[in-house]
């Protein structure tokens, strides 16, 4: 899963993507209004973590423009700003959730996790598909009822692939999903089709069927058809 900071504090910046990286998440930062307006235009997240006062704009404006685009992230304020009438805004131009600083980053990764469940996997923590289960919280793969050992990359590529059933998916935006801005294009795209091959081998191994299909020229798609 991937996640947007935007917060010009560098030093909570730093503390948010250490402490969301260690739990799996794949996470970016912007540290002023012109990078995250940059970032949401090209793109996408599970999730976007918004500081309302940032030094060159505000953040309902970052809001706004993710609902103008129709982008599918969940978004989640963090801010100083307490009053009634900030959290009421947020709320109404789109906002999920509202949390006032100073806050815990366990609680902050609790809500990040409850947000995307909600979004993406209608609030279970199990996500099933033909035979395959993902218990989520516990980040455990099951395949055919027996347990299915990926590496931290291939989770996230199941999880991907889980998320966007019958949509053609380039080698580009996989790798940009699972490596973020520390993606490297000609080492990740190899990588990309390592991690591909291993999850295919696992799910196989199972007694899965192979549903990854190879799409000349584009990338891949996971699919039943």
């Amino acid at each position: 899963m991937k996640i947007l900071v935007v917060e010009d504090e560098k030093g909570l910046a730093e503390s948010i993507v250490d402490f969301l990286s260690r739990e799996g998440f794949v996470c970016e930062v912007a540290n002023t209004f012109w990078q995250a307006d940059e970032k949401i235009s090209l793109y996408q997240y599970d999730c976007t973590i918004v500081d309302l006062t940032l030094p060159d704009g505000d953040g309902f404006s970052i809001i706004e423009t993710l609902k103008r685009i129709a982008a599918t992230t969940g978004i989640i304020i963090i801010s100083a700003r307490n009053t009634l009438e900030d959290k009421i805004k947020g709320l109404e131009i789109g906002s999920d959730d509202y949390m006032t600083k100073p806050f815990h980053l366990s609680e902050l990764n609790a809500r990040v996790k409850s947000l995307i469940r909600r979004r993406h996997f209608g609030g279970s923590n199990d996500m099933i598909w033909r035979e395959i289960r993902v218990q989520l919280k516990a980040r455990k793969v099951f395949v055919s009822e027996k347990e299915t050992l990926l590496s931290r990359k291939e989770y996230d590529l199941l999880l991907y692939f889980l998320s966007n059933i019958d949509v053609a998916l380039t080698k580009e935006s996989i790798a940009e999903h699972l490596w973020g801005d520390h993606m490297d294009s000609s080492d990740s795209l190899d990588m990309v089709y390592s991690h591909i091959k291993n999850l295919r081998r696992k799910i196989l191994e199972k007694d899965g069927k192979d549903y990854i299909q190879s799409i000349y020229g584009i990338g891949y798609k996971f699919t039943a058809s």
